[in-house]
This record gives C-alpha cells, sequence and structure tokens, in this order.
C-alpha cells in the first residue's frame, strides 16, 4: 500500500499542522490585541512620580497627626502619645481579628504611618482632625461599615478583615521620613 502523500511518519497529517498553526497564531493575536487594555490599567506617569516622597515631620506635636498623599492615596502620619503607645503594646493578640504586635506596625514607637484606607471597602477613615470620631479603641473610625481601628492602626470591630496597611518608610533624620 501506498503511504498517503499528507500523512507524516507519525500519522500527523497537514491538516493538523495547520490547525496547530492557526490557534498559535491566533493566540498571538489576542495578546497583541489585549496588551494596550491590560498596559492601560498601571500606574499613570505622575502617580509613579510620586513613588518616592519626604516629609518633614518636625512640626508635628505629640497627639496630632497629617495626612499626606503619596501614590494617590492618604497617608496617616500620627504622633503619638505615651498613653496611646502602652496602649497599643498592652493589647492581647489573641483579642484581634488580624493579630499584629504593635512593634512590628513601627519603626520609631511615638510615629505611626499608616495609609489610610479602609481595608472593608476601600472608605477613608475618620480620626486625623481634632475632633473627629475615633471609634472604641481611640484610633480610627470608618463610619460606612462601622470598623474600628486602634492606635496601632490594626482592626478591632466591624467588617474590616485586615489592620490599616503600613507603608514602605525609613527615617532620613529625626524630622524627615521617606515614603516608598
Amino acid at each position: 500500500m501506498a503511504e498517503n502523500a499528507q500523512t507524516g511518519d507519525g500519522g500527523e497529517t497537514r491538516r493538523d499542522f495547520l490547525h496547530l498553526a492557526t490557534a498559535a497564531m491566533g493566540a498571538v493575536g489576542v495578546g497583541a490585541v489585549a496588551w494596550p487594555f491590560i498596559d492601560q490599567m498601571n500606574p499613570a506617569k505622575d502617580v509613579l512620580a510620586l513613588a518616592t516622597i519626604e516629609v518633614n515631620i518636625s512640626a508635628i506635636q505629640e497627639g496630632q497627626a497629617i495626612t499626606v498623599s503619596w501614590r494617590g492615596k492618604p497617608v496617616f502620619i500620627r504622633h503619638r502619645t505615651a498613653d496611646e503607645i502602652e496602649e497599643a503594646r498592652t493589647v492581647d493578640l489573641d483579642d484581634l481579628p488580624d493579630p499584629q504586635a504593635d512593634g512590628d506596625r513601627v519603626t520609631k514607637e511615638n510615629f505611626l504611618i499608616l495609609v489610610g484606607v479602609c481595608t472593608h471597602l476601600g472608605c477613608i477613615p475618620l480620626g486625623q482632625k481634632t475632633g473627629d470620631v475615633k471609634g472604641e479603641f481611640g484610633g480610627w473610625f470608618c463610619p460606612c461599615h462601622g470598623s474600628h481601628y486602634d492606635t496601632s492602626g490594626r482592626i478591632r470591630k466591624g467588617p474590616a478583615p485586615a489592620n490599616l496597611p503600613v507603608p514602605e518608610y525609613e527615617f532620613v533624620d529625626d524630622t524627615t521620613v521617606r515614603l516608598g
């Protein structure tokens, strides 16, 4: 019997090759079309320009807080009082929904630096300004759904699943902190 001209040694046909080549070209085409849509989700150039900022913290008095914008998000910087530090240290970690020691959340214990976005639905909690409701634990309160954070930014009560995040930061000197 003569071998079919369209069949290779392993039984593959030209048609199988054409199917594979077409599928491969289709995948490349989908990737080429999808890339601009995926790329547009990256941060804008103006946000990337603010990837690292330095903040002068010398004017923040004990018990005061400021909010700065970093990467398009509010960052809370609070100069904690001795009572706030002590309260944050003495919390039983077993009582926390997202257990984390206060010492793991700060570099210098008197300055707490957090991304000020509620971990439940992305609201901005109250507690930065004098007179704001600070919640049951003296930290921050998100009135949208009732999340309460303590003086270390840890979730204590409410629907938020996690603590307020601590951004990457370092102290350049005693009066300047670099975010990013």
